[in-house]
């Protein structure tokens, strides 16, 4: 038997994240970084704090080291992020983000927020924050991770 009520609800909560993630990323590409893809910020979002190894980059996005080199030579590439010695271990590498990097983190903080003024328009700042309440309650911890 199934469970309507359950499946409406998981059907909205993946609209509205993908609706999330590419209203971001319009937000990011009208601010001048045409050249990245949604992917790229699940994982400037991981390099953002203070910066991550290939292998803690694969972990957040749940890919292979392969996919995570790849994705790091693309934004390095892009002038996005730079390799640098790692502080506490001589054999690694840690990809830390550029100022442009920054800028394009700033750009999709920017954009988040116009989303949610939005959505606080729709629905009252109350119900907005209730929102976030009760999503920071039932969301696993860890790492955001792309529906690839």
């Amino acid at each position: 038997m199934y469970n309507s009520e359950a499946m409406a609800l998981s059907a909205a909560l993946l609209a509205v994240a993908g609706d999330l993630t590419q209203r971001i990323h319009d937000g990011v590409t009208a601010r001048g970084f045409a050249d990245l893809r949604p992917a790229h910020g699940f994982a400037f979002a991981r390099l953002a704090p203070d910066g991550a190894t290939v292998t803690d980059l694969a972990a957040h996005l749940g890919v292979t080291k392969q996919a995570a080199s790849q994705l790091v030579d693309e934004i390095v590439r892009k002038g996005y992020a730079e390799r640098r010695p790692h502080p506490q271990d001589a054999r690694a590498r840690l990809v830390v983000l550029t100022e442009r990097g920054w800028a394009c983190t700033r750009a999709a903080e920017e954009a988040a927020a116009e989303v949610v003024e939005g959505w606080a328009a729709l629905l009252g700042q109350g119900e907005v924050c209730a929102l976030g309440e009760c999503l920071a309650r039932i969301a696993p911890y860890g790492p955001i991770k792309p529906a690839w």
